[in-house]
C-alpha cells in the first residue's frame, strides 16, 4: 500500500530546497507518495516576524544552511535576486512581492496537476544552486520547468486569467501547515505527525516503517 505525506514547502526556505534531494531519493527508493504544498514564507505569513525575532536566528540560519549543504554535497547560495523584496537594514518586507507571488503560485498550479514536488525539484536549483544570478530574468526558470515537462508561460498565463484559484491552493495548505503541529517549513506531516526539517526525513522513513512502509521493486 502506498503512503502518503504532505510536505509544506517555502521557495525562500534554504531548508526547504536542501530537503529536496532527500525527497526525490525517498519518492524514488520507497512505495510512497509526496505531496508538496507551497506556502508563504513567514516574511509573508506572519507580518513582522524578522523585526520580532533575535537577530542571531537570520545568522544561524545563514551558517547553518550553508553548512549542511557542503555536508551534503549540494550546490548552494542564497538565491540573488532574493525571493522576498525586503529590506535587510530595516527588516521592512515590501507590500509589492512580484517573486514570492509568482513562485508560490507556480508551485500551487503544479499542485493541482498532483506534480508540484517535480516542479519545484526543477525550479529550486535555478535559484538555490548558484549558477544562475538574476534568476527571474530570461529564460533560467522555463528552461528548467520544461526539462520537467512543464509550461511555464502556459502556467503563467493560467494564474494571470485566475489569480484567485491558485491563492486559494496556497490558503488551504497554509491554513493545513497550521494545524500541523508547526509553524516552519519544510515540514512533513504523517498520519497527523509533523516532521519539521531536513534533517527529519530519516526519522520519517523510521516511522512509516513501522506503518508498512516498503521499498520499490
Amino acid at each position: 500500500m502506498t503512503l502518503s505525506v504532505d510536505l509544506f514547502w517555502s521557495f525562500r526556505s534554504p531548508y526547504s530546497y536542501l530537503a529536496i534531494p532527500k525527497t526525490l531519493k525517498l519518492v524514488a527508493e520507497y512505495d510512497v507518495s509526496v505531496k508538496l504544498r507551497p506556502v508563504y514564507p513567514l516574511a509573508v505569513r506572519v507580518p513582522g516576524f524578522f523585526k520580532r525575532a533575535d537577530p542571531r536566528f537570520a545568522m544561524y540560519v545563514v551558517l547553518d544552511s550553508r553548512r549542511v549543504a557542503e555536508h551534503e554535497g549540494i550546490p548552494f547560495r542564497f538565491p540573488q535576486p532574493d525571493p522576498i523584496v525586503q529590506d535587510m537594514a530595516t527588516l521592512e518586507v515590501a507590500q509589492e512581492q512580484p517573486y514570492i507571488h509568482r513562485l508560490t503560485r507556480l508551485g500551487a498550479a503544479a499542485q493541482l496537476e498532483d506534480r508540484a514536488l517535480q516542479f519545484v525539484g526543477a525550479i529550486a536549483p535555478v535559484l538555490w544552486d548558484g549558477s544562475v544570478k538574476n534568476w527571474h530574468e530570461g529564460d533560467h526558470l522555463a528552461k528548467a520547468a520544461s526539462a520537467a515537462g512543464f509550461d511555464l508561460a502556459a502556467m503563467d498565463a493560467a494564474i494571470a486569467a485566475d489569480p484567485a484559484r491558485y491563492e486559494q491552493v496556497i490558503t488551504a495548505n497554509e491554513k493545513d501547515h497550521a494545524t500541523s503541529g508547526h509553524w516552519g517549513v519544510p515540514t512533513f506531516v504523517f498520519e497527523k505527525e509533523p516532521f519539521f526539517g531536513q534533517d527529519r526525513i530519516d526519522l520519517l522513513i523510521w516511522r512509516m516503517q513501522r506503518k508498512g512502509l516498503t521499498r520499490r521493486a
